[in-house]
């Protein structure tokens, strides 16, 4: 089986390989197990619409009541979940999903991986990019417990 991932430029022996974003979010959905490809539309969909687009109105569509968040910073559960992001100014819903370099399903278990810029700490002047991830466990067609990196 060929990787979903993108390729990554070129690298430089010594220097760190700048992450690359997927150029087609759509092939990412794409499985040959119909209920890993379900799960991961499930996942894509409730990251644009209720997580980044803040439409917490239809949490309930996506989230089990009893939803468990590793995230020290969210409130466990659907209704905490819905609290945390009501906060947070609606968007519109884009069709795809910022700095998303691909999706991996396993089981239960969709994890999606992002591309994130950070100061380079050995000269401040400079960036470099990193890979950050999240985990959710999917359970009777919905999303039941999300791990991600946690900080503020």
């Amino acid at each position: 089986m060929t990787s979903r991932a993108p390729a990554p430029e070129i690298s430089v022996p010594g220097e760190p390989v700048s992450v690359t974003i997927a150029q087609n979010q759509k092939e990412l959905l794409a499985s040959p197990d119909s209920q890993l490809a379900a799960n991961k539309r499930l996942v894509f969909d409730w990251w644009r619409e209720v997580l980044v687009a803040a439409h917490v109105e239809v949490a309930d569509k996506y989230m089990h009541a009893d939803y468990i968040q590793h995230n020290p910073n969210i409130a466990t559960g659907r209704q905490g979940f819905v609290n945390f992001f009501s906060a947070r100014p609606r968007q519109e819903i884009s069709s795809t999903i910022a700095n998303l370099v691909t999706i991996v399903a396993e089981g239960d278990l969709v994890v999606f991986s992002f591309r994130r810029e950070l100061p380079d700490p050995r000269d401040s002047t400079k960036r470099y990019t990193s890979t950050w991830f999240d985990m959710m466990r999917v359970k009777d067609g919905k999303i039941a417990e999300h791990w991600d990196y946690g900080t503020k």
